[in-house]
């Protein structure tokens, strides 16, 4: 069935469905490593890109593409390229289009590991980065050079929720002839479209909110074009960082409920965002969906929602944030986002503690900064394991 035309919702359940041999309701695993040839002609033609069939797992399997094409629809994309994880899909982008002597413009709170790859090892192949806040346009400018060549934005940020003006990039970058690559992990496409933008392109941590459900590990990239494409799938062959057939499945799964999750999400995340900006013990709160908040009016433009995510800080430091998570019992003290669960943990210390302290508190990522990712439990029950936690700092 063509979905192209359908709802959001109609493409999450029915989008990159294909009909197998015995008409199953659900895209079946294909939990092989390699394929069977009719004869010497088809695998001839298979390996020769003549045919469409099926080689070996690493290269294409039908229930990674099913995947691939249902995200890439939802995206408004040319095509999807499932990773064994998140940060498979990082590298991917920055191996197909970075090379010796180039230069990155970059989110300066942007996911840890993905800065640290950069300015660890990426730096040790002679690959410059450079990293600002992208919410002001001026200083993007200034950091670009004769050599750059990605502008690589993740917004809202992670883990300061600081949001970016996506349509602004673009046309910054395309001054300058530069890819524009976007972490949509935060928002999935069913509150923000990079793509939409003008973005080149688009990717995912698919373990967040478009699994869904903390039982996978996997990343996925969507192209705005062929073009793209072209040189990303066969960067992410070579490097081997493929999806496993069962873990597409189980994304595939948890994607039919992406948007019942996050409608639930983010109505359980403004009640909270608003009861902790009224907390005496709370010195800020950081939530698209604040007034408050120093972007409210792009983020109601460019999202379709504030999402699940909520960023604040305690008026003890580090000291009172440790105690609060210490003490909530519903809550888990985990890191990862965008599970049915809701999720508490101390950036500094654990998801950005590989970056270098100067840089980090630069960024805004504080020592007492603490970061929420808001579940669908009952919310009269989040908000009183919040307050009794709260109660013993």
């Amino acid at each position: 069935m063509d979905t192209t035309d359908k709802g959001f919702n109609s493409k999450l359940i029915h989008a990159g469905m294909f009909d197998d041999q015995f008409g199953s309701a659900t895209v079946p695993i294909y939990q092989t490593s390699t394929f069977r040839f009719r004869n010497a002609d088809h695998g001839a033609a298979c390996f020769a890109g003549e045919s469409d069939g099926y080689i070996y797992t690493r290269l294409n399997n039908p229930t990674i593409d099913s995947l691939e094409k249902l995200v890439a629809e939802l995206e408004n994309g040319y095509r999807g390229i499932a990773t064994s994880s998140g940060m498979g899909a990082v590298n991917t982008i920055y191996s197909a289009f970075l090379q010796q002597g180039d230069h990155m413009v970059s989110t300066d709170a942007v996911y840890g590991p993905s800065r640290v790859v950069m300015e660890k090892h990426y730096s040790k192949f002679g690959i410059e980065s450079t990293y600002v806040d992208t919410s002001d346009a001026e200083l993007v400018r200034k950091a670009i050079r004769p050599n750059t060549k990605m502008l690589y934005i993740e917004t809202p940020s992670n883990p300061t929720m600081t949001v970016t003006d996506i349509r602004e990039m673009v046309s910054i970058a395309r001054e300058h002839g530069l890819i524009t690559v976007v972490d949509n992990t935060f928002c999935s496409p069913y509150l923000q479209k990079p793509l939409d933008f003008g973005v080149d392109i688009v990717f995912h941590s698919i373990t967040k909110f478009l699994n869904g459900h903390a039982d996978i590990v996997g990343g996925i990239i969507v192209s705005r074009n062929k073009e793209s494409d072209d040189r990303l799938r066969p960067m992410m062959i070579n490097l081997g960082c493929n999806m496993d057939p069962h873990q597409a499945y189980m994304v595939i799964r948890g994607l039919k409920t992406l948007s019942l999750r996050m409608d639930r999400s983010q109505e359980n995340a403004r009640a909270i965002a608003r009861v902790l900006q009224e907390h005496p013990k709370v010195a800020w709160v950081k939530y698209p969906g604040l007034e408050s908040h120093p972007q409210y009016t792009l983020a109601e433009k460019q999202m379709q929602g504030p999402g699940g995510m909520i960023s604040f800080e305690m008026k003890g430091g580090l000291l009172a944030g440790k105690t609060l998570m210490n003490e909530v019992k519903l809550c888990m003290l985990a890191v990862s986002l965008g599970g049915v669960e809701t999720l508490i943990q101390h950036p500094a210390s654990m998801t950005h503690s590989k970056m270098d302290k100067g840089a980090r508190e630069q960024s805004g990522i504080t020592d007492g900064l603490v970061r929420l990712s808001v579940g669908i439990e009952n919310l009269e029950d989040i908000l009183a394991d919040l307050a009794q936690a709260l109660e013993k700092v």
